[in-house]
């Protein structure tokens, strides 16, 4: 008996799919279940014509989406924050931040869960992944820059941060001792 299942049946197919099964495994099991119904002529080609929509759409949906990561590839996006002397922001640059600024300048809608960053606390150079359609992710270069200034050569970032640390490995260490007395 020929069935169109409606939903994944182990060892018997995936939803969708026109398969043959015994008649009595289907009266009994399959179709009480709603796991799968007749497959008459009509609903056949009705399947048949979905699938076909779906694998154009699919097709259509991966080459726009080769196109948009082209575009974010060549794309560097500039932010103005407010920074202290040592380089760490006052506040952070989130991934919703980095979407509204690609629609913004690319005019291109981007999920904001997509953005592989959960924030940026400190200026500098970023190159940061976006994933566009499956299979197809784009790097996306952010510049953090403090407000009203240039962005400092990589090695005085470097020294910037290593100094910031070295600052607070020091408070914890002098807030350490009087912890335990």
């Amino acid at each position: 008996m020929e069935i169109i299942l409606l939903k994944d049946v182990e060892k018997v197919g995936l939803r969708g799919e026109v398969v043959n099964v015994a008649r009595g495994y289907a009266r009994n099991f399959l179709l009480p279940r709603k796991l799968a119904e007749v497959a008459t002529p009509g609903r056949v080609a009705e399947v048949k014509r979905i699938d076909a929509e779906r694998a154009r759409h699919e097709a259509r949906s991966a080459e726009q989406a080769t196109d948009v990561a082209a575009t974010l590839g060549k794309t560097v996006l500039r932010f103005d924050v407010k920074a202290g002397p040592t380089g760490s922001l006052f506040g952070s640059v989130t991934s919703t931040d980095i979407a509204d600024e690609i629609w913004r300048t690319r005019k291109i809608r981007v999920d904001r869960r997509k953005i592989g960053v959960d924030s940026i606390k400190r200026i500098g150079r970023y190159t940061i992944t976006v994933d566009v359609f499956e299979g197809v992710t784009a790097e996306l270069k952010l510049l953090v820059v403090p407000e009203g200034g240039e962005l400092p050569p990589e090695e005085e970032l470097a020294a910037m941060e290593a100094a910031e640390a070295q600052a607070a490995a020091e408070a914890a260490a002098a807030a350490a001792p009087a912890a335990v007395e």
